[in-house]
């Protein structure tokens, strides 16, 4: 999973100025961090959905994604 998230996925989202990272896949929950703009996105349950769809797809697994926003630590300073 991890190799098809960095090969498949990851550069889509790249393509919108998004960062995904494998974190973990425990059963059937996927944990991925996302950096750049999807740190901040407000409809990152579409592309979260998207995900699933195109891991059920491709891999003919059901998965649920568990996002775990991640944003530089320059955005929080003043």
């Amino acid at each position: 999973m991890k190799e098809y998230v960095e090969t498949v996925l990851a550069p889509r989202i790249q393509g919108d100025g998004g960062w995904v990272e494998f974190q973990s896949l425990e059963e059937n929950r996927l944990t991925l961090i996302f950096r750049g703009e999807c740190s901040k996105c407000l409809i990152l349950n579409r592309c979260t959905d998207w995900i699933e769809q195109k891991i059920e797809t491709d891999l003919r697994k059901k998965v649920k994604v568990i996002p775990i926003r991640k944003k530089p630590f320059f955005w929080d300073q003043d």
